[in-house]
């Protein structure tokens, strides 16, 4: 069978893209910070490289440019002229005097001198906007590296989900997983259902989100996620899986949205996995296999047997059945 289109894929990265902003894309300077940011590693490497290779030669040009006009270039080597920066006859030396200025490396022999008021004014705006450009631009390669991102890649699912009984009640279920030994803080998980209907007016709604109960009334949507966890959706009369059955599983068109959010204990930032199952990733009368086993004196987790499952008499009815 033909896998289709995904709202999100299984790494959870989203399958939408917004085009036809018009003149709405002027939003995305008013938030400059946020849209580096946003920027893929290659494109903020790109940015940070050439704004600091652009300011440095436009700032060089600059000091070039005040020897220039006081004639310091023709008469650098005459000791007994008092030039704007001492020893600076070209543009190399210029751009030379300008990286020992704002790196305050200051080996020595490039300096400004007390009468050169234009290079002074200029000295005072070099400091200005290098720290402005320095707190723009490495604060947002910080933020950019400190993102929680790379820790949803070690939050585990299960490939599929799996529908069975559990305590007599039809139950659907998928499993996850911690792979760190550093623990999510106030871990809390979310379903969404995607799926079209027609509303009785006519209106025709092709991705229309409905919440799946994992818990939420009962507090079992908050996780102590130290090892893999089997989440249940207990299919019920409010459920919108109440008149799902084996035979009309096969039928069905529908993508279930999982969404685990929680604080990084290192950290201290949120962090979000998202994951999604469509109803070929639905195992009708299967359970997953036990992880867990004890050791001398600890819990092991074989994470070998993580997505697998065997199956389990179940009735092929739906609950309204």
């Amino acid at each position: 069978r033909r896998e289709r289109q995904r709202f999100v894929d299984k790494n959870g990265r989203c399958n939408v893209q917004h085009g036809n902003l018009g003149g709405e894309s002027s939003r995305y300077l008013s938030d400059l910070f946020t849209t580096l940011v946003d920027l893929k590693w290659r494109w903020n490497l790109l940015i940070f490289l050439l704004t600091y290779t652009v300011a440095w030669l436009v700032m060089a040009s600059m000091w070039w440019g005040i020897a220039y006009l006081r004639g310091d270039l023709h008469r650098s080597h005459d000791d007994a002229y008092s030039p704007c920066v001492a020893n600076v006859y070209n543009f190399p030396s210029a751009f030379l005097f300008f990286i020992e200025t704002e790196a305050t490396i200051g080996y020595g022999h490039r300096y400004i001198t007390e009468r050169c008021p234009e290079g002074i004014v200029l000295f005072l705006f070099q400091s200005l906007l290098g720290s402005i450009v320095d707190a723009f631009l490495i604060g947002c390669m910080f933020i950019k590296m400190s993102q929680p991102k790379k820790r949803a890649e070690t939050l585990m699912f299960s490939r599929a989900a799996v529908i069975s009984q559990r305590d007599g009640k039809l139950c659907l279920m998928f499993r996850v997983g911690n792979l760190r030994n550093s623990h999510m803080v106030s871990a809390q998980i979310r379903c969404k259902l995607i799926k079209s209907r027609q509303t009785p007016e006519g209106e025709f709604l092709p991705l229309d989100q409905c919440e799946l109960d994992v818990g939420f009334g009962t507090g079992a949507d908050q996780l102590f996620l130290v090892s893999p966890l089997t989440i249940c959706h207990e299919i019920n009369s409010k459920s919108p899986f109440f008149c799902l059955s084996q035979r009309s599983l096969r039928s069905e068109q529908f993508e279930i949205v999982v969404i685990l959010e929680g604080i990084v204990e290192t950290t201290g930032m949120t962090c979000q996995a998202r994951t999604s199952y469509t109803e070929d990733e639905v195992l009708w009368g299967h359970r997953f296999l036990p992880v867990m086993s004890l050791e001398d004196g600890f819990f092991r987790v074989d994470y070998s047997q993580f997505h697998a499952t065997f199956e389990v008499p179940t009735p092929p009815y739906s609950v309204k059945e």
